[in-house]
């Protein structure tokens, strides 16, 4: 007994020394890479890495998992193990496949999370636990990596923007699988909320967000308003910012990064300072937990705790521990982010000597140069003709408006022009609000109701029609019908 425990010390003792010195822990090899033929080193596998940045490209585009991986099932790729296998490599390569080209949504979300892809190993990434002996995946603050140990598949910004994406909610693309270019882009600059897209609106094909927490029950108790925005609107708003921030930092490169700088340090003061704050409290929270879980488990193998008590109090603690973990794995990336110098103008300026041109926004540039969008409500709610402002936050440079954008000095004549507009308005309104309580504006909506609707209505179906013609849209009672298949139950014999 005394030798297995003092072998057991040695394997474990090794373990830790080959983990600590970079090398890789184990003999299996990420997708994408295969061993030398020392199997010291990883060497790029040409065809798996061409499938490995096209994921991440489909997920700059928009994609989710789910699409990709259906996609990759339709072009027949192999999947992971299938195409380690052909080589002799994994965990799968004895075993049998039943569909070679069965890509799933967490084989590909395996991939985009992997740090592996940046040329880096990341070893002891599980830790055994006291309760139940297993090996369970600890927070990456608690990974111990090696950069630049391989030849890197995927660059550090294409994989920082795949994990804020990945960090976002996004809705599946349309029938014709194309994905909504702002979906998880935009936010609610009142609740804060993420903004969703609607594809129709009043029985026609126009592509609009609003607030996601408006239209939860109650309606309108959690922000006020829709905060109704065109996504026309945006695109064009963000095509001429970039445009205008592009010909300003060709025309004089040293004012724009000190510009930036200056806007970066304005920004950062207060945010950063409540972050940090933040972190620092769920940190020691945590610390707090993880000794108040060894204490429980403690007494309960001592028989001072009842199981019942044991098992309540361990539940509680493990959801508080789950809900903690996350909170700090976000303050974490968002202090990292500026810390490190994350944000950079030079940065911004490669990305934009990078396209020629931004005429049309592809989901890919979007996803590259726009961190997040807040959306303001419409300065006059009802008028057509109206303001309504929005804050583009830019990858590596933050809150930045170009010189171009910036608020100009009117003349007197356009001064009185817009003073002329606003009375007009203004008097309108007032129209309208006596309008309402003489009753003579409810009595005209009744009236032209029916009318409205029924014109909106032709319009819905007319639409529901192109859809169905393209195969988009069906009634569930039109699809072929399919006897239903009777069970079978074996019955056990008695003894």
């Amino acid at each position: 007994m005394w030798y297995a425990r003092d072998t057991s010390k040695k394997i474990r003792s090794v373990f830790k020394a080959k983990g600590m010195s970079g090398k890789h822990l184990t003999g299996f090899v990420a997708y994408g890479y295969l061993w030398d033929e020392k199997r010291e080193h990883w060497l790029v596998d040409d065809e798996a890495a061409e499938v490995v940045r096209r994921i991440f490209a489909m997920t700059l585009e928009g994609y989710g998992p789910y699409q990709i991986a259906t996609r990759l099932c339709q072009e027949k790729i192999e999947i992971p193990s299938v195409h380690l296998a052909r080589y002799g490599e994994g965990v799968n390569r004895s075993k049998t496949v039943k569909d070679p080209y069965g890509w799933g949504a967490s084989t590909v979300v395996n991939i985009l999370k992997r740090r592996e892809y940046l040329g880096h190993t990341v070893n002891f990434k599980t830790r055994k636990h006291f309760k139940d002996k297993k090996s369970h995946y600890v927070d990456e603050s608690e990974w111990t990596i090696f950069e630049n140990t391989h030849p890197a598949i995927i660059d550090q910004e294409t994989f920082d923007n795949v994990q804020r994406i990945r960090g976002n909610v996004r809705r599946y693309p349309d029938g014709w699988g194309e994905a909504a270019p702002l979906t998880g882009l935009l936010y609610c600059a009142d609740c804060g909320g993420k903004m969703y897209v609607h594809r129709t609106h009043n029985g026609k094909r126009v592509h609009q967000y609003t607030c996601g927490q408006y239209g939860r029950e109650p309606v309108g108790t959690r922000c006020p308003s829709q905060h109704r925005i065109s996504e026309s609107v945006v695109l064009d708003l963000i095509s001429g910012m970039l445009r205008a921030i592009a010909d300003f930092a060709k025309a004089d490169r040293a004012a724009f990064i000190r510009e930036v700088q200056e806007a970066q340090a304005s920004q950062q003061d207060s945010d950063i300072k409540k972050k940090k704050r933040r972190l620092s409290a769920a940190q020691k929270r945590a610390g707090e937990l993880e000794r108040l879980v060894c204490k429980i488990y403690e007494d309960n193998a001592l028989g001072r705790l009842p199981d019942a008590r044991y098992a309540a109090l361990d539940a509680q603690y493990a959801k508080e521990q789950e809900e903690l973990a996350a909170e700090i794995s976000e303050l974490e990336k968002a202090v990292a982010s500026y810390d490190q110098g994350w944000k950079s103008a030079e940065k911004f300026i490669a990305l934009i000597d990078k396209y020629q041109g931004f005429e049309a926004l592809t989901n890919t540039m979007l996803n590259e140069f726009v961190e997040k969008i807040l959306v303001h409500e419409r300065d006059r709610k009802g008028s057509q003709d109206t303001t309504q402002a929005v804050e583009v936050y830019f990858n590596f440079v933050g809150k930045y408006i170009p010189p171009a954008f910036r608020d100009v000095e009117l003349t007197p004549e356009e001064q009185e022009a817009l003073r002329k507009k606003e009375e007009l308005r203004d008097k309108r309104h007032q129209a309208y609000l006596r309008r309402k309580v003489s009753g003579w504006q409810q009595a005209y909506e009744e009236r032209t109701r029916p009318g409205k609707k029924a014109k909106i209505d032709a319009q819905k179906a007319a639409i529901r029609q192109e859809d169905m013609e393209q195969g988009v849209f069906s009634y569930v009672a039109d699809l072929p019908r399919q006897e239903p298949k009777k069970a079978s139950m074996q019955v056990r014999p008695t003894l």
